[in-house]
Order: structure tokens, then sequence, then C-alpha cells
């Protein structure tokens, strides 16, 4: 089968070839034989199949398995590959040819075009995976950045991918292909370097920082209840009922948000007992009753850290409620918004650990991390569950370059374009979240008021007009080497 297939596409190239040189190309009878081998090309020395003196280029289109659906004979066999390389399990499948093929191609002028999901380029995997081909001398001569690619199969099989041409050797030109959808047409782009982020950029690998490298306010998660659902209510008729049964337990609710409710125009509640005196816990019946059944399940928690808690039952088990009011970042979002979107609470409502808060009310903070911007970092850097967005504070956040130099006139442009967002939020009371910033619902208004905060975002980091997500990402990375710098030589003088 595999001889046939080969054959066939080399029949398929002869009629392009014919059409594009107005002669007949035949090869018929065929003479060459491919060298065909069965075997795991992950456990095989490449070497003595063909050896690599003998071979110029190397394409494939490896498996593509997250590491959530790998066999377990394909976790053993990536173990192998990546034997010594930490956090390796966390690689999709097809990061092992990778590996392989530049162990192959050592020594050799051997080039590789590799398909892949665009996973590897993305999130923490880039520095697991990349921090090791780069020392192994890896360098990007090409590279397709994201586009949905489809099969001749009949299930027609559609993912995102990327295109990754590299070598141990630097080609004297290098071409990024842009596109600006998924299944737009590729803009070719000439670049410097590109970089494991299929950026023209350094070999910057972004990871985890405590803190921002900009001079902004910090984000926290969530408060976590570790309460086996006791603080908890599960929805507004919950809420409500215990309420009318127990009228003076209200005092002690406040209200709970959570990405999926916050996303979905659903309420939640919470027992909220900080700086609760423990009289007044002790008098109320249900609220008292409830703070008794969060510490029996957490002294039968099998986790001696749950059980510690067990000696503070009235409070939640992790605390980081905002003291001023904040705003609220999903933690999870999916990959088709081209917005997260992002919201104002008030201090008194309580932040669920399943999302991020950020002390501020400066409508320009609020304005950058809600702007294009913004979502083509996170686009690139963040890491992914399934193909939805993981925001990371220590990962995206702490790392993203905001703009430096900015005057108070732009500032307060874009405070002005951010009340402009909120405000068309407001017209439209009856979608969720979810609904609104659906690239296909989104209300023509609102889009438009977020096209006009990108601008004046945009503005702040140059004057210039952005032509591309390609050019907005590789002055991204130029701002990170520069406040990455510049926060070295600092540490360097002190």
């Amino acid at each position: 089968l595999a001889q046939v297939a080969i054959w066939l596409v080399d029949h398929q190239m002869n009629i392009q070839l014919s059409q594009v040189f107005g002669t007949l190309l035949k090869r018929i009878p065929l003479r060459k034989s491919p060298v065909i081998v069965i075997a795991n090309a992950l456990l095989i020395d490449w070497n003595e199949v063909v050896p690599s003196e003998e071979l110029k280029y190397i394409v494939g289109n490896p498996p593509f398995v997250s590491k959530q659906k790998r066999k377990k004979s394909q976790t053993s066999d990536q173990a192998i590959v990546f034997e010594g390389t930490k956090k390796s399990s966390n690689l999709d499948y097809v990061s092992c040819w990778f590996k392989k093929s530049l162990e192959y191609m050592k020594d050799t002028r051997i080039e590789a075009s590799l398909v892949s999901t665009n996973s590897i380029c993305q999130g923490e995997q880039v520095g697991i995976l990349f921090s090791q081909l780069l020392r192994m001398g890896l360098r990007i001569n090409f590279a397709h950045r994201t586009f949905k690619w489809s099969n001749e199969a009949a299930r027609n099989a559609q993912v995102y991918v990327v295109i990754v041409g590299f070598a141990t050797f630097d080609r004297k030109t290098k071409s990024i292909f842009d596109y600006e959808k998924a299944t737009s047409e590729p803009e070719i782009l000439e670049a410097q370097n590109i970089n494991p982020y299929l950026a023209d950029a350094k070999d910057n690998l972004i990871e985890d920082r405590s803190r921002p490298i900009s001079d902004v306010p910090l984000m926290k998660f969530g408060s976590m209840p570790n309460d086996s659902g006791y603080f908890l209510f599960n929805d507004e008729a919950d809420y409500q009922e215990f309420v009318s049964k127990n009228p003076s337990a209200k005092k002690f609710i406040k209200k709970l948000h959570s990405t999926k409710e916050y996303l979905h125009g659903k309420q939640r509640y919470c027992i909220w007992l900080k700086d609760i005196s423990p009289k007044e816990i002790k008098n109320c019946d249900a609220i008292y009753a409830r703070v008794k059944a969060v510490k029996k399940s957490r002294l039968s928690s099998s986790r001696a850290a749950t059980q510690k808690l067990a000696e503070m039952p009235a409070l939640f088990g992790e605390i980081r409620q905002p003291v001023t009011d904040y705003i609220l970042i999903p933690r999870h979002t999916s990959e088709n918004r081209d917005y997260i979107p992002m919201e104002y609470f008030s201090k008194n409502e309580i932040v669920g650990d399943t999302c991020i808060s950020l002390e501020t009310t400066d409508k320009f903070i609020f304005g950058v991390i809600s702007s294009k911007m913004h979502m083509i970092w996170v686009k690139n850097v963040c890491g992914r569950i399934k193909s939805d967005y993981r925001y990371s504070i220590k990962l995206v956040y702490n790392n993203f370059p905001f703009p430096i130099n900015v005057s108070e006139a732009q500032k307060k442009e874009v405070r002005l374009k951010s009340e402009n967002v909120l405000s068309e939020r407001l017209k439209y009371s009856d979608l969720t979240r979810s609904e609104m910033y659906d690239p296909d619902l989104m209300p023509l208004s609102l889009r438009k008021a977020h096209n006009a905060l990108d601008k004046a975002v945009d503005r702040c980091y140059r004057s210039e007009k952005f032509a591309s997500e390609a050019e907005r990402l590789r002055l991204l990375f130029e701002m990170y080497d520069y406040y990455v710098g510049e926060g070295e030589q600092l540490e360097d003088a002190a």
C-alpha cells in the first residue's frame, strides 16, 4: 500500500510538471522502488535504514496525538526518545520525530520539514521541547504559522497545524508563511531569524516568571474553598431555597464568580466567613452546621495539607480575595473568541479559583489586556486545554510587554475606548458573555468598540499601523528582549 501510494503521488506530480512545461512526462514502466521499512520509527536507528550521508531531505506528517490521548505504548516510546528530559511527558507525541530527525541530521547538510499540531509552538511545550532542540543545533529556516489543514481521506480530518522547516545550519534567506485566518492563503514574509514560536525574533523561550516584567499590578488566582461543596450553592434556586429556610444566614452569603457561570450568564453564591466572629457563626445554626460539615470532610481527606485545613473549618482552603474592586479574567476560554471577555467586579463579590483577579481600577490596564495586542501574545504563548486557551499568570501576564513611554494623552484615549467597550456590553444584557463574544454573533457596535480600542492600544506601541499578526508578534518579542535585558542589567548592578 505504501509503495502504491508513493507511485500514485509521483504520477500526480508528473502530471503537474507536464502542465507547467507543456510536454508529457512519462515514467512508465516504473523502474525505481522506494525503500519501505515496516518498523517503529521511534525505536530503530535511522542510519541503519539509510546512512545520513546519502540523504538530503526529510519530510513527514507524524501522528497527531496529544498527551491526553497517547496509548501506553506511545507513552513508553516517548519516554525512550526523551530519556532524561524533564516534563517530556507533557509533550505531544509528534515531538518525538523532531528529536529523532535532529539526532539523525547531526553533522550533515540534511534539511527537514515536518507537519505538526500547532501546540508544540505554544505554551509550556515550547520551553520543554525547544530548549533541547536548540542545544542540538536546531535552526528554523522556514515555517508555516497556524492554518487549518485537511486531507483527502473519506472522513476529511481537519486540524490546526504548523509546518516547521529546519536544519542544523542557517539558510541565507528565511521565510514565514503567515495566515490572517486559519483558512486564508498565506502571505510570505522574509525573516532574520525564526524562533520556536514561529516569529521573526530571537530564540527566546518564555518561561514561568513570578512577577511581571512590566510595572503593572499583580494578578492572582481566585480563592479555593476545599469544602466538598458545603460552602457553595449550585445555582440561584439552591441559594434562594437555603435563605428562605434560614433568613438569618443571608448576611453570611456573597456572590461567587467562576468561569463557567460568568461566561454563560449564571450566578453562584458562597458562604464567606472571613472576619466573622465565632459567636456570630455559632448563633446561626444553618451556617454552623455547614462549618462542621466542612471540618468533617477535611479530616477525612487522605491529604495531610487538607487535614491541616480542618483547624480553620470556617474559612476557604485558600483565600486570595482582592481588597479593592478588580478585573475578573476567566482562566479557560474558547480559542474561537477574538477577545477574552473580562469584567470589573466589586471587592465584596468573591473570585472563585477558576478565575483570575487583577486589582486595579485603571481602565488603561483593562484596555491593554482586552486588546488584540494582548490576545496575540495569549494565542502564541499560553498553554491549552484541548484547543482552548488556558490563561496563565506566570507564563502569559507576567511575561507580557506592556507599552513603554506612553503619554498621558495616549493613556486617556485607551481609558475612553475601554469605557466605550464596557458601555456597549450594557446594551446587550439579553446576551451572555459567551454569546456576546462568539465571533459569529458578536454585535457590530461592540466589535467596532473593540476595534477602536485596538487602534488606541496599537498607538501606545508605535505610530505606524501593523500589517499582520506576525509583525505584532515580532515587536512584542523585541520588547520582551528589552524588558528582560533591562532586568538583567539591574540585577547585575545590584
